[in-house]
């Protein structure tokens, strides 16, 4: 585990390549990069995942004053506005019935479906895309099990870019494809599953064909962390404290390794005590676990899998990318990471949905962790909880139309269908 992911670690001096008091540092050897000089997404000495640092960590006091959204939180981004639809300012939603059932003292939804395309995306491609302008480049690409390439076909055509996406043939939700579509980008199904579309999709910009916008691009993440940051101020505003857990979906947890992030970022800049620091909880699907599988052997590395398969299509991925990143971050936060099974996936959907909250099923699956976790006395029923929720319930209506009610075919006449309804 990498020392420079320390919860506690202090804020580093600002290298000689620092732009603005911005640089790139690799996670693994230390190494250091000016960040718009030129295109990089991994460490050149040692081939280790970068991070953005900065000279000034933000503090709360640095946010008062702004509109909301993600934009509001310029101080701890790379610039003070992107290519924005715009993104952020998604609802904390207060869910009694499921609260009361779960157990817990409080339970909130961060629900990110209510970005401008359906998911939490949104945010790291606002970031993500304004980092393509500074560079130059005029084609952006990224593998995707869906939500990826819609938010990147819209920024991208809000940016005026080209756009390429790459998809697991098959494996892709209709209205995330439909998505992409009509904003204009170029789709191209590979006959193979997402980690083969990324490995594809790196090559590519190895070979600078294009611009990837992956969470492996360590600015896709200072977006996604700004998550975290309206978490912490929306929570305290309501009730006076910070939550003591966020559980969310894992797929290629980049999620993860953002809120980490920001943790670490606040604590630095002493506007976050590290006792204050939620407890980062993932949750995948049994079919799509390595994240959990490490965290249960106590590995520090995951194991590929080369076969993964869930109804939670968003999650369907088998190498997270960010794992040397989010690993430490559960770890360090006290927290753990769970499988849940499709059925309890499809079963939290219509928990959530009979609250109001209309979800897609990867998003569902912290609410199916968050139960698992409660049954096995892992989390407390004094607990403060905020689950994340990551797309829209119509990024997948295939899967929102099976797990819902059928239809009930009724006469042309208002009799009989009182008579149904009375049935």
């Amino acid at each position: 585990m990498s020392t420079s992911l320390d919860l506690t670690a202090p804020t580093p001096a600002a290298p000689a390549v620092a732009d603005d008091g911005v640089w790139l540092a690799c996670i693994e050897c230390g190494e250091t990069y000016a960040p718009f000089e030129s295109i990089r997404y991994t460490c050149d000495a040692c081939d280790g995942l970068l991070e953005v640092r900065y000279a000034d960590p933000p503090t709360f006091a640095d946010f008062e004053g702004r509109e909301r959204g993600v934009w509001r939180y310029a101080d701890a981004l790379p610039f003070d506005e992107g290519v924005s639809l715009p993104e952020g300012d998604t609802p904390l939603h207060h869910v009694p019935r499921l609260e009361d059932e779960v157990g817990v003292e409080r339970l909130r939804i961060k629900h990110e479906g209510m970005n401008p395309t359906g998911a939490f995306k949104d945010r790291g491609m606002t970031v993500g895309v304004r980092v393509a302008k500074e560079l130059g480049v005029g084609r952006l690409a990224c593998a995707s099990t869906g939500n990826t390439s819609a938010a990147l076909a819209a920024y991208g055509a809000r940016g005026g870019m080209e756009t390429l996406v790459l998809l697991p043939a098959g494996k892709v939700a209709s209205g995330k494809i439909a998505q992409a579509a009509l904003h204009d980008a170029r789709i191209l199904e590979v006959d193979g599953n997402f980690d083969d579309c990324l490995d594809i999709v790196q090559d590519l910009a190895a070979a600078g064909e294009v611009y990837l916008l992956n969470s492996l691009n360590p600015f896709r993440l200072e977006g996604q962390k700004t998550i975290g940051l309206e978490i912490l101020e929306e929570f305290m505003a309501d009730h006076g404290t910070y939550p003591d857990r966020i559980v969310l979906p894992v797929g290629n947890a980049g999620n993860t390794a953002a809120l980490y992030k920001c943790f670490r970022e606040l604590v630095q800049s002493g506007a976050l005590a590290p006792a204050d620091v939620p407890k980062l909880t993932g949750v995948q699907a049994e079919g799509a676990a390595p994240m959990v599988e490490a965290i249960e052997e106590g590995n520090d590395e995951i194991r590929r899998w080369p076969d993964v398969e869930t109804i939670a299509t968003a999650i369907r991925i088998g190498n997270p990318v960010n794992a040397p990143k989010a690993l430490p971050g559960i770890r360090n936060t006290g927290g753990t990471a769970i499988s849940v099974s499709d059925e309890a996936i499809t079963d939290a959907q219509r928990a959530l949905a009979s609250e109001g909250v209309g979800v897609e099923p990867a998003s569902a699956t912290s609410v199916a962790g968050l139960r698992k976790l409660r049954e096995r006395g892992v989390v407390a029923p004094d607990e403060q909880v905020v689950c994340l929720t990551t797309g829209h319930l119509l990024k997948d209506p295939d899967a929102a139309f099976e797990a819902g009610n059928d239809p009930e075919p009724v006469p042309n006449d208002a009799e009989a269908v009182l008579d149904h309804i009375a049935e």
